[in-house]
């Protein structure tokens, strides 16, 4: 049986810095002290692409600030580890969060960890300012190479 708080996607159990957010477009506040993010990747730092059973991963090397960002809302420097994508099974949705509850086909979610305050990613996950995820929402479209490239790897990660 389902539990009663999730009878719907929208419906979020356990606090309020709890995943899914619903964005609501009008109770957006902009911030003019507000610095840029900036980011810094190394493509060379991504290690292997793996299967977790019910959705890839794409791993980095993250035993030192090759790949991070900073700025923005963070008060530390944050290291890649990894990112994955949420999609769904009709093109309709697949968006683990959602834009005045719509929904997009899918959310590509980049991990960092605090490598400032904490000694190890696994360390990290269990603190208020241990993780600094990027929700970038995807729309269907034109062919994107970038992301061609990936999706053309994935029959090698058929198994878990």
């Amino acid at each position: 049986a389902v539990h009663p708080l999730w009878q719907s996607p929208l419906t979020i159990p356990g606090g309020t810095r709890q995943s899914p957010i619903n964005i609501q477009w009008r109770d957006s506040v902009y911030d003019p002290f507000l610095k840029p993010l900036k980011i810094s990747y190394d493509p060379s730092t991504c290690l292997h692409i793996w299967n977790n059973g019910y959705s890839f991963l794409v791993e980095f090397d993250d035993s030192a600030d090759r790949s991070t960002i900073v700025g923005g809302p963070l008060e530390n420097q944050y290291r890649l580890k990894q990112f994955h994508f949420h999609w769904g099974a009709i093109n309709d949705w697949g968006s683990e969060h959602t834009v005045d509850s719509k929904f997009y086909p899918a959310e590509l979610h980049l991990v960092h960890w605090n490598a400032v305050e904490y000694p190890s990613f696994e360390e990290a996950v269990m603190e208020g300012n241990g993780l600094a995820v990027i929700g970038v929402f995807l729309k269907l479209g034109a062919r994107h190479e970038g992301l061609q490239t990936l999706v053309d790897a994935l029959p090698a990660v058929r198994h878990k």
